[in-house]
């Protein structure tokens, strides 16, 4: 069975694809993934990864979709 997509808010998810398609890091690197999305001004972006480590994780194999709504 295939794991579920990780639901995120829109502008968590807009900063994740940014940083990765910016081709700056592996995704796999959370660390640089946050300092990326820092530099890039995605603040929302860096404190879900800081507060999400598990559910990053997870995505990161599964993949993200945006919350269309703009919450969690």
């Amino acid at each position: 069975m295939k794991n579920q997509p990780i639901v995120v808010p829109a502008a968590v998810w807009e900063g994740l694809e940014v940083v990765r398609l910016s081709g700056g890091t592996n995704m796999l690197d959370r660390p640089r993934v946050i300092e990326l999305a820092e530099m890039m001004g995605y603040d929302e972006t860096v404190e879900w990864l800081r507060n999400n480590r598990r559910l990053y994780a997870e995505g990161v194999f599964a993949g993200f979709i945006a919350n269309e709504k703009g919450g969690a």
